[in-house]
């Protein structure tokens, strides 16, 4: 049976997470993906031969249709974390922070940069258990303001018992710490205490 996904119009990593939680339920012979973007593409054929499936892909326009069939060895449990990820500790071993301090990640075309931390933001559920808080600083606090779509992400974290919380004098310095929608205020102390207790913090 040859299952197929439209990956269409998805951000990364959103098609390698789909691919992954589809392996993981029903661990097909064959799958078919289509991806409507040249990085989407590799990706998915990284993660497929990386599960030992033999990948093919065939370019439709502007569109490409990726084809994985089962391999040698192809029946391995699929790995939680995806090739090129951060590996992840073992469950209980530690806690980690995350200090987020602007609306873009990296230096460059800001644009870019918006949609890289947005993402960014998307994927941190898949830290699993050893995500413990999500802290945001200077421009960052607006992801948990009023109006921002990072807000329903970040709720789902909180309901998932990950702390997030926003700097009490960057959301009153941007004028939005009566449009905080979630999270809870913080301010420097905890930031730094908070530091100190992590068994790792990343600064983007």
């Amino acid at each position: 049976m040859v299952n197929e996904l439209d990956c269409r119009g998805l951000a990364c990593p959103a098609p390698v997470l789909q691919v992954r939680d589809l392996l993981s339920s029903e661990a097909p012979d064959a799958i078919v993906v289509r991806v409507d973007n040249d990085a989407a593409r590799q990706n998915v054929s990284r993660f497929l031969e990386h599960q030992n499936y033999q990948v093919r892909f065939e370019v439709q326009g502007n569109e490409f249709r990726v084809v994985g069939t089962k391999g040698e060895g192809a029946d391995a449990p699929v790995e939680s974390s995806v090739p090129g990820s951060v590996k992840k500790l073992k469950s209980g071993t530690g806690k980690i922070m995350i200090l987020v301090t602007s609306t873009h990640m990296g230096r460059g075309d800001d644009a870019l940069g918006d949609m890289l931390m947005f993402n960014f933001l998307k994927t941190l559920k898949e830290m699993g258990p050893e995500l413990w808080r999500v802290v945001f600083v200077n421009s960052g606090v607006s992801f948990t303001a009023e109006g921002s779509e990072a807000v329903p992400i970040l709720q789902e974290l909180v309901g998932n018992g990950v702390q997030v919380t926003a700097c009490g004098a960057c959301l009153a310095f941007f004028h939005i710490l009566d449009k905080m929608k979630v999270g809870e205020v913080t301010n420097m102390l905890e930031i730094v205490t908070g530091m100190k207790d992590a068994d790792s913090v990343v600064t983007v």
